[in-house]
């Protein structure tokens, strides 16, 4: 019969090999579900000629791996001075507190902005 590691001069082996390293790399990429079933399918397509003395194949394989996790977080919705609405990340956890940015020990406001506590004292905003 077929050596499937031989047919098609190796190709079938080879695209078998390359779909099955990219199952491989989704499972163990921590931002997808383990619990997910990744599939490989190998479609091999057999036309044959009117006397059915030859075919022609066509290989297929198509891997599907699992999706990426979904990813959360919120959008804080404000106008500016002219009444346009505006959107920030917010940063803090909740709208209008502050908090400590442990990455680069700063104290900052809701959307991420360092707050300059010298500035306030004299007269600023931030």
């Amino acid at each position: 019969m077929v050596d499937l590691n031989e047919f098609a001069n190796g190709a079938l082996a080879e695209r078998f090999n390359y779909e099955l390293q990219k199952i491989l790399e989704n499972i163990a990429d921590p931002n997808t579900d383990h619990k997910v079933k990744r599939k490989m399918n190998i479609n091999l397509t057999l036309e044959t000629n009117e006397d059915r003395e030859l075919a022609s194949v066509s290989i297929q394989v198509k891997s599907t791996p699992a999706p990426r996790k979904n990813i959360g977080s919120a959008i804080i919705i404000d106008r500016d001075e002219s009444g346009k609405t505006v959107g920030a990340e917010l940063k803090s956890g909740i709208k209008g507190q502050t908090f400590f940015d442990t990455e680069d020990n700063q104290v900052k406001d809701d959307k991420g902005g360092v707050i300059d506590f010298r500035k306030q004292k004299e007269g600023g905003t931030k």
